[in-house]
C-alpha cells in the first residue's frame, strides 16, 4: 500500500511539474503573439495597441479632485472615463515622487496635484506614463540661483539627479492665462520627457522618439516650412533656440492653442499629436 502511495504522490507531483511548465510556456507564447501585434499595430499607425489596463484603480481624495476641477482646465475636457483613468495616474504619481520644498517653500497638496496633474496630461497618451529620469521635484517659491550656468532660473530638469525643479510663482502664471503659449510646467516636462523617450524603449518612448526625428528631419529638409515658421511669429523666438527648446515651445503651443496650431502649421500639428498620442476632445 505505501508502495501504491508513494507512486500515486510522484505521479501527480510529475503531472503538477509538466502542468506548471504548459501553463508557463502558454504564457509566453501568449506575451509573444500580444508583443508581435503590438508592434505591427505601432508599425502601421503610430500609436499604442492600447494605453490604459491597470489591475485596479487608484483614487485621488475628494479634496484632491476638487484641486483638479477647479484648478486644472484638461481634467474638464476628459470624459467621466478618462478622468477615471486620469485620477488613477495622478494618483500614482504622487505616489512615485519625492516633492521637496527649498528656499523656504513648504509644498502643499496643491503643489503635488497640479504639478503631477500637468506630468499626467502630456502623457495621458502614453502607455508608461511615470517618467523615469524623474525621481524628485524640487519646488521653490519663486525663481531661484543654479549654480549649472550661475543664473536664475523659472526652472530646470537635471537628467544626471533626477531631478526636475520649478518656481512655484512661475509654475501658476503657466496656468493663469491660457492661451499665451506660456507654461512652465509643460516646458519643463517636455523636456524630461524628450529624455526619457531618448533612454527607455518602452513602446510610447519609441514613438515619441521616432516621431521627433520625423519632424527634426521633416524641418531640416523644407525650407519654406521653416521660413514660415520663423517669420509667422506663431513660435516665440526662444523656439529657434535648438531642437530641444523648439519641441518644448511647440507643445506649449499643442497644448494651450491647438486649432490655432492645427490651422497655421497643419504638418507640424500633426507629428506634435502623433508624439504624444493625443484622443482628446479639442485636439
Amino acid at each position: 500500500m505505501h508502495n501504491i502511495l508513494s507512486v500515486q504522490q510522484n505521479s501527480f507531483g510529475g503531472n503538477a511539474v509538466i502542468w506548471i511548465f504548459v501553463f508557463a510556456l502558454l504564457c509566453m507564447v501568449l506575451f509573444f503573439i500580444v508583443k508581435m501585434i503590438d508592434t505591427a499595430y505601432v508599425i502601421k499607425h503610430k500609436k499604442p495597441f492600447f494605453v490604459h489596463l491597470y489591475p485596479f484603480l487608484r483614487k485621488l481624495e475628494k479634496h484632491q479632485k476638487t484641486i483638479l476641477t477647479q484648478k486644472f482646465r484638461f481634467y474638464n475636457r476628459l470624459t467621466a472615463k478618462q478622468r477615471r483613468y486620469f485620477e488613477h495616474r495622478v494618483a500614482s504619481f504622487i505616489k512615485d515622487k519625492d516633492f521637496i520644498g527649498r528656499g523656504g517653500c513648504i509644498v502643499t497638496e496643491e503643489m503635488k496635484v497640479l504639478i503631477s496633474a500637468t506630468a499626467v496630461m502630456l502623457t495621458f497618451g502614453f502607455r508608461d506614463f511615470y517618467i523615469g529620469l524623474i525621481s524628485k521635484i524640487v519646488i521653490y517659491p519663486e525663481r531661484f540661483y543654479s549654480k549649472t550656468n550661475e543664473k536664475y532660473h523659472k526652472g530646470e530638469f537635471n537628467p544626471k539627479l533626477e531631478t526636475l525643479v520649478l518656481s512655484w510663482e512661475d509654475f501658476e502664471q503657466g496656468f493663469d492665462v491660457e492661451n499665451d503659449n506660456l507654461n512652465l510646467g509643460i516646458h519643463e516636462f517636455t523636456h524630461a520627457i524628450h529624455l526619457n523617450s531618448i533612454k527607455e524603449r518602452d513602446i510610447s518612448s519609441t514613438i515619441f522618439s521616432d516621431s521627433f526625428q520625423e519632424l527634426a528631419s521633416m524641418l531640416s529638409s523644407q525650407d519654406d516650412l521653416r521660413d514660415r515658421l520663423v517669420s509667422s511669429k506663431y513660435f516665440r523666438k526662444y523656439a529657434f533656440t535648438n531642437q530641444f527648446e523648439f519641441l518644448a515651445v511647440a507643445i506649449e503651443n499643442f497644448i494651450e492653442t491647438p486649432q490655432d496650431f492645427k490651422s497655421e502649421f497643419p504638418e507640424v500639428y500633426g507629428k506634435v499629436k502623433q508624439m504624444l498620442n493625443f484622443n482628446i476632445s479639442g485636439y
